[in-house]
């Protein structure tokens, strides 16, 4: 098996939406080029959290235009309003105490569920790779659809556990080779899952020999630039920081990832992502008016000289 080329897509919430409208971007370029079909050009898929659920999504054969519509209608199941929220948290006030995550995740789980059905990780249709944090033995945990010790686990369990964003859902338990895991969000390690990716394909048994062979299209879901001042990063104590620093630690190593990889590969890396607007930047802001916000900056960038010509070169090198 050679992963030579690398679909990897970030974490980001409601913002896979983003994701999800810039895949589409790709699939048409690569239309114009009389190359149809995003996924018969790609090796290897990498997700993280939301970029999971994208990820499985293409696996199992939704187009990039399914999947949008998928956030558009599910968001407000995944992501309940306060009247939903009020509900949930006096219901686990006594397990969970005050300070319970955000949402329960049953809406999550109810529609990853019947996305998914009965699929299992090895039943996609071409190589997964997804990424999770085991908080119990404090390690990484990267799913290999190709993995034989992974092959039976359920598809919609592994995209549970890589979108468990801390504060935001609770971690999800699996069983995993053998151990009882405590999973969290795969962002918390690897929100730009394209170093994990990279790393995989250039294994011994992947036959590809050096870095610059691959072509990696990694796909944001927009860039934060909303500053957190001097005095506040002064004087934040852990409640203050609880819910911005998964924000921070997200982004921070979404462009780490971001310089080592065009360094690593050179030009066959490709990078898709547009800095957010303050107010757009939420992970689970579903509202209609961010939704629109949303949809009309994503599809601005797809329309700049600069990002038309980067979906050319794309499409010409997968």
């Amino acid at each position: 098996m050679k992963m030579r080329r690398i679909l990897s897509l970030d974490g980001g919430g409601i913002r896979g939406l983003v994701g999800c409208i810039w895949l589409s971007g790709i699939e048409d370029a690569l239309a114009r080029a009389g190359k149809p079909g995003l996924v018969k050009h790609v090796d290897l898929i990498a997700g993280s959290s939301t970029g999971a659920l994208m990820a499985c999504g293409l696996a199992v054969g939704l187009s990039p235009a399914q999947l949008a519509d998928w956030y558009r209608k599910e968001r407000h199941v995944i992501f309940p309003g306060m009247a939903g929220r009020l509900w949930s948290r006096a219901g686990r006030l006594f397990t969970q105490g005050v300070s319970a995550p955000r949402y329960d995740a049953k809406g999550l789980e109810k529609v990853l569920r019947k996305v998914f059905g009965t699929t299992t990780l090895g039943e996609a249709k071409l190589p997964l790779l997804i990424t999770s944090y085991d908080t119990i033995a404090r390690v990484p945990v990267v799913f290999k659809s190709f993995k034989p010790e992974h092959a039976d686990l359920p598809m919609w369990e592994v995209c549970r556990a890589s979108s468990a964003a801390p504060t935001y859902f609770p971690a999800h338990g699996m069983v995993v080779e053998g151990r009882k895991r405590a999973l969290i969000d795969g962002g918390v390690v690897a929100n730009n899952p394209t170093a994990c990716a990279i790393a995989e394909a250039l294994r011994k048994d992947q036959r590809v020999d050096n870095a610059h062979d691959l072509r990696v299209v990694s796909v944001g879901t927009g860039e934060r630039n909303r500053p957190i001042d001097l005095k506040s990063a002064r004087e934040w104590g852990a409640l203050e920081w609880a819910t911005p620093i998964i924000d921070v630690l997200f982004d921070g190593n979404t462009d780490s990832v971001d310089y080592i990889a065009r360094h690593i590969v050179g030009d066959g890396y490709f990078r898709l992502q547009s800095q957010l607007t303050p107010g757009l930047d939420d992970l689970d802001d579903v509202s209609d008016t961010n939704i629109a916000a949303l949809e009309a900056m994503a599809t601005r960038y797809l329309l700049q000289p600069a990002t038309r010509s980067l979906l050319g070169r794309i499409a010409e090198q997968l």
